[in-house]
């Protein structure tokens, strides 16, 4: 029976909602059931963008508050924008707005690594970095659900990891998969260098290799009492599908994709604060379209690093000469670049930071870290576009209205996926945790 055919069901009596059926979906996981054609895109806006200069506008606001910029109508009544978001107004039908996302204060969120680590894990903060120890989303992903795609990794990172996007407890098998190669370098020709062998080696002799190590891998086997020559042979296997099989190097091959269409994601230069040392943010727009053909492949789990939104200064010479027309054009692009590829519906696309920035507007002309409110956008994966979830006080310092924390996020991921975020895992001292301490699916969005 269809979705549509069980929510029909539900409206006559049953008490089949949306959240239960999420939920169902969620826990089909374990049997082996789970939805496989659905795949996740996170694009990570490292730094926290400004709500205030992208989506929750407040232009009656003192002059210190709302800053410089307007806000302009899109496509959606009511629902206003950025004025340098032109071309994302244009698509406010496909995707949703969510203006009331926080953190819990037991989230321990103190700067940006907290916030990483919260946002991909969805548990607090240790004050000890080295202390973070719980596997990321992705690697949840991977370890639920990495068996439906044996030929395919099903948790990668465009370029390379950014802080909380590593496998924690869980090993080194489930790290994610990185491309090291940048599409966002469009000088020289994109290739994967995980996925090919050195030179002058044949396959037969990587076959040969692989042989005499597990020979030897076999002396220890009877006294293995952790586990971790299975998960030796996890990560081995997967190794081997993906360098010996041809779907994973055609899914990078992205030198397939034709130049109008990376053209059309955009090739701007990158921005370089005036003030700020360091300042600097790559092209990540070819990123998305990489996304865009692993998803397309079958990939389940793509997080592409779009930092780094930290505009301490300069907050609005920055915002409208590099990060918001940069942002418009490669954001709209992705959603259109989705649906020609017939995979918008089945890939749910999550656009976040892992903060805001402050209501008042400081003495340098820019914005600080301010983690009590942010908002995000989200869409594909089912959910109904032109769509405000939230609401904030006049000021977008505070949730006013329906707050949603960050574990809400990720349950949304997690049912989309088909993952059961209540199985348990043990961590290295045999304490066992569940996927998600806490969070629900935001339902409204569907």
């Amino acid at each position: 029976m269809t979705r549509r055919g069980l929510l029909q069901i539900g409206a006559l009596g049953t008490g089949l909602s949306l959240s239960k059926l999420l939920r169902l979906e969620a826990q089909s996981a374990s049997s082996g059931t789970a939805r496989k054609e659905t795949s996740v895109i996170i694009l990570w806006m490292r730094g926290g963008p400004s709500q205030l200069e992208t989506f929750d506008m407040k232009p009656n606001a003192p002059l210190e508050v709302r800053g410089e910029f307007s806000p302009i109508s899109t496509t959606v009544p009511g629902i206003q924008v950025c004025e340098h978001l032109p071309l994302i107004a244009q698509a406010m039908h496909k995707f949703s707005i969510i203006r009331s996302m926080h953190f819990r204060p037991e989230d321990g969120l103190t700067d940006h690594s907290s916030g990483d680590q919260v946002c991909f894990t969805g548990y607090p903060a240790a004050p000890d970095p080295s202390q973070n120890v719980f596997p990321s989303c992705g690697s949840i992903v991977k370890r639920q659900l990495q068996h439906q795609t044996p030929d395919l990794p099903s948790y990668v990172m465009v370029p390379r990891n950014v802080p909380g996007t590593a496998s924690g407890f869980f090993g080194q098998s489930f790290e994610p998969f990185e491309t090291l190669s940048d599409p966002a370098n469009m000088s020289t020709p994109f290739s994967v260098p995980n996925l090919g062998f050195a030179d002058g080696v044949s396959l037969d002799r990587v076959g040969s290799r692989r042989d005499l190590l597990r020979g030897l891998d076999s002396l220890r086997r009877d006294m293995d009492q952790t586990g971790r020559f299975h998960a030796i042979d996890e990560f081995e296997t997967q190794a081997w599908e993906m360098i010996t099989g041809t779907k994973a190097r055609e899914a990078f091959d992205f030198e397939k994709e034709p130049r109008e269409l990376r053209d059309r994601y955009g090739v701007m230069p990158a921005y370089k604060s005036r003030v700020r040392a360091g300042g600097d943010a790559p092209n990540w727009a070819q990123r998305m379209l990489l996304a865009a053909r692993l998803v397309e492949a079958g990939v389940r789990l793509v997080t592409v690093d779009c930092r780094w939104w930290d505009t301490h200064e300069d907050n609005f010479w920055a915002l409208e000469t590099g990060f918001l027309p940069r942002w418009d054009r490669a954001y709209s692009a992705l959603l259109d670049d989705l649906e020609r590829r017939g995979k918008l519906e089945s890939t749910l696309v999550i656009a976040w930071g892992e903060m805001g920035r402050t209501p008042r507007i400081n003495a340098a002309a820019g914005r600080d870290h301010w983690s009590r409110v942010f908002s995000m956008s989200i869409a594909g994966g089912g959910v109904k576009g032109g769509r405000v979830i939230g609401a904030t006080d006049q000021h977008a310092a505070e949730p006013k209205d329906n707050p949603k924390i960050v574990q809400d996020v990720l349950a949304t991921a997690y049912a989309h996926l088909g993952v059961d975020p209540s199985v348990q895992y043990n961590d290295r001292a045999g304490r066992p945790h569940p996927v998600l301490p806490c969070g629900r699916p935001i339902t409204e969005l569907f």
